[in-house]
């Protein structure tokens, strides 16, 4: 059975956290690692509940700790808890084969940006609402950037006015994320890309500046000042 939150609302957020984590050093799944005493996940996923819209919220983690993963959530929202694969994309198309009937916009969100506001939950699927087919939160690039080599000469600097820094929850249509994944070919770490694939077209909102991806230890330092905080 689907675990549900708001009988009424129309999106599903998926949670693909069945990956490792390297970069943050070694220990557990990296949705797994605790930021102020509570795993990533359970921040995340505590944060996507409180967004009023969400109907369903699939979580896709780790194959053998898939009974832990649904124990730790349980006092947290009804999620609906199902194995990942090797890679994000076969992680995010097992929790979108869970999501039930109804959710017509589906929301695909990283564990590992835990302090993510469920006002921009909102405003991702309020855009898809308003009849956007790929939606994705996106902040300008404020450093300069530059072109290399291989041997790490600078080629050129890049015009920074025409990039920006893209966050999730990233939004779509059901059909069209179901139709991108089943034509998906070589993997892609950004579901828009797949997106991108098919030819249609994505549309920026703005993100915020508290969904930051904790990736590194400083980002987990970070993350834990900002909680300190009230954040």
């Amino acid at each position: 059975m689907t675990a549900q939150l708001n009988p009424r609302g129309d999106v599903a957020v998926l949670v693909p956290a069945a990956g490792a984590g390297v970069r943050l050093g070694p220990g557990a799944p990296k949705a797994l690692r605790p930021l102020a005493g509570e795993p990533l996940l359970v921040h995340a996923v505590r944060r996507v509940a409180a967004a009023p819209s969400v109907h369903t919220i699939v979580v896709a983690a780790p194959a053998t700790e898939v009974e832990a993963v649904h124990a730790m959530l349980a006092p947290v929202a009804p999620v609906t808890v199902v194995p990942g694969g090797a890679e994000r994309q076969a992680s995010v198309a097992a929790a979108l084969a869970a999501v039930p009937a109804g959710p017509e916009i589906v929301l695909v969100h990283d564990a590992a940006r835990a302090l993510t506001p469920p006002g921009l939950v909102e405003s991702v699927a309020a855009a898809v609402r308003d009849g956007h087919d790929a939606v994705i939160p996106v902040l300008p690039v404020v450093d300069t950037v530059k072109e290399v080599d291989a041997a790490e000469r600078v080629l050129g600097t890049v015009d920074r006015s025409a990039l920006r820094a893209v966050q999730t929850p990233q939004g779509f249509r059901r059909s069209v994320l179901l139709a991108a994944h089943r034509s998906a070919g070589d993997a892609l770490t950004d579901d828009a890309g797949l997106v991108e694939k098919q030819g249609i077209a994505v549309t920026c909102v703005p993100g915020s500046e508290l969904a930051l991806k904790i990736t590194r230890p400083f980002d987990l330092s970070l993350a834990e000042h900002l909680l300190s905080t009230g954040v």
